[in-house]
Formats: C-alpha cells, structure tokens, sequence
C-alpha cells in the first residue's frame, strides 16, 4: 500500500513534469490550497471532429492511494460528450479500478480522454450522444468557460501553453500522441449491467521501424498475405509409407540374430547315386567288348 509521502512526492513530479514538458492541447495542475484535486484544460479534437475548436475544462480528484489506484474525472465544460459535473466511467478511471496501471499518469489518461471524445457513447455513465450541430455550438461557447473552482478562463490557460510551447521550440503532432493512447489501449466506455474485463496486453514487438497494426489487420497487410502462394511442384506427392506398428517390430526378427556364422565350403560327399552309375558304365563296356569279339570269332 502506497504511504502518504510516496503519494505527495509522486503528485509533486507529475506536476512538475506536466510543468517543464508543456504540450499546447492540454494543461493540468493542482490545486494551491489542495494536492489530490487538479483541474485540466484540454482542445478538442481536430477537424473532422465535432470538438474541433473547443476548450474544455474539468476536475480530477485523486485517492489517498494514487497511483495505486486511479482518479476520477469529471467534465466542467458542457460539451455533449460528458454529461457537466459527473464523474464519467472509462477504464481508466475510478470506475474500473481493476484496469486502472499505476505507471500510467494523468498526462497519458488526459491525452487518452482527448482522443476518447470522438466515439460512441454507448450507454457509458456520464456520456452523452448530443447531434453534432449541438456539439459545434457548445464547442465554440466553450472558449468562454472560466472556471470559478480555479479563477481560470479554459481559453487563456491553453493560449500561455502555446507561448510556453512557442519559446521551447514545442509542437503538438499527432505522432508524438498516438503512442501514448496505444500504450493505455482501454479506454472504451461501460454499458450498464456488464462487467467490463481488463484487456489483455498485447505481446511486446520488436521494433523493425514500421508502424506496429491494430488487431485487425489493415488492407496492405491482407493483400501482402494473399500474394504468398506455394510454388507449384512437377512431382507427385508420393503416398505415406506406413510405418510398422509395435507389435509387427516386435515380430520382427533383428539383423543380429538372423545372422548365422559362415562356415568354410566343404567338399562334396560320394552318394550311392554315383556308385551306381559307374557300375552301369562299366557293365555297358564289358557286354561291348564281348559283342565285338562273338563277331570276330
């Protein structure tokens, strides 16, 4: 459990490191009298958007816990987004404190916000779904807001950021954004009666230089995967040749003892076959020899 001190000096380098590394969308700060109540100021998002031309004010308050457990936010500014004064529900928020990473900071969870505005309300407790005509006009009334919590106009807060900005050579992009929204990766609104589950962060990728895809994959990516195709062979595919079972090896008799010793050639025996036959031979000779001599005689 974080210990009072570690909670204030945590507080104290966000808003020191908000203060130093200004950004022209977005201002946030404690309050003198009050470290665990801050209010922001953030810009609308860019055209396309509805927001665009907006400044929009609102109040954080963090926990006794902080950054154990996350902050509330609430909207000042009437924006048709955020329903005025009402803690809304994101999942970074005091409202899903289950999703809630202590390495995140309110810069992250304001730029993420920021980028959160231009999507559905859903149902989200503390969104609202007002028709984007409604959502110009309260964005171009919002540049009058002043804030009786913090005695600061939203439009002149963001116009010292720009000067502040200006002298250090800083400028908002899109580029230096995005990757703090894809960090958090959870800002997604709370329908009533679901339970909202933790994402499950995505397996580290290394860094090849190109932009890392979404989940689902994008155009290029599905016509560079269709052009693969296997290179068709002339050979035909030779069937499997079934192996043995256990029970036909164990049937199977080893080279080692089916080899027999070779023993020298010995030389072949007399038959009674042969004894026979010379016999005959030598009776054929004698009954010549004697019909040779009757004739003579």
């Amino acid at each position: 459990m974080a210990t009072k001190g570690t909670t204030i000096k945590r507080i104290l380098k966000e808003a020191a490191e908000i203060t130093t590394n200004p950004t022209p969308d977005l201002h946030a700060a404690p309050l003198e009298e009050n470290l665990f109540e801050w209010h922001f100021t953030i810009r609308g998002p860019p055209e396309p958007s509805p927001f665009a031309g907006g400044v929009y004010h609102g109040r954080i308050i963090l926990p006794p816990a902080y950054p154990l457990r996350p902050p509330s936010f609430r909207f000042l500014t009437p924006s048709g987004r955020f329903e005025p004064n009402r803690e809304i529900c994101l999942s970074i928020s005091g409202h899903h404190e289950e999703t809630w990473q202590p390495a995140w900071g309110i810069r992250t969870a304001l730029v993420a916000i920021r980028s959160f505005m231009d999507t559905d309300a859903g149902g989200q407790v503390g969104g609202m779904s007002s028709p984007d005509n409604v959502r110009k006009q309260l964005a171009e009334k919002s540049r009058e807001y002043s804030c009786a919590g913090c005695g600061k106009g939203a439009l002149a807060v963001l116009e010292e950021q720009e000067e502040r900005c200006k002298e250090l050579g800083i400028e908002a992009t899109a580029e230096e954004e995005n990757p703090l929204v894809g960090k958090i990766g959870l800002v997604e609104p709370k329908k009533e009666g679901t339970t909202t589950k933790p994402s499950t962060p995505a397996p580290a990728l290394p860094q090849t230089g190109e932009t890392v895809p979404s989940s689902s994959p994008s155009p290029p990516i599905v016509a560079a995967a269709q052009e693969v195709k296997p290179t068709p062979t002339t050979q035909q595919s030779q069937p499997p040749q079934r192996q043995p079972s256990p029970q036909t090896q164990a049937q199977q008799p080893s080279s080692a003892q089916t080899q027999q010793p070779q023993l020298p050639p010995q030389p072949p025996a007399t038959t009674t076959t042969d004894a026979w036959i010379d016999k005959a031979i030598i009776g054929i000779v004698i009954a010549l020899v004697l019909m040779i001599l009757r004739r003579v005689a």
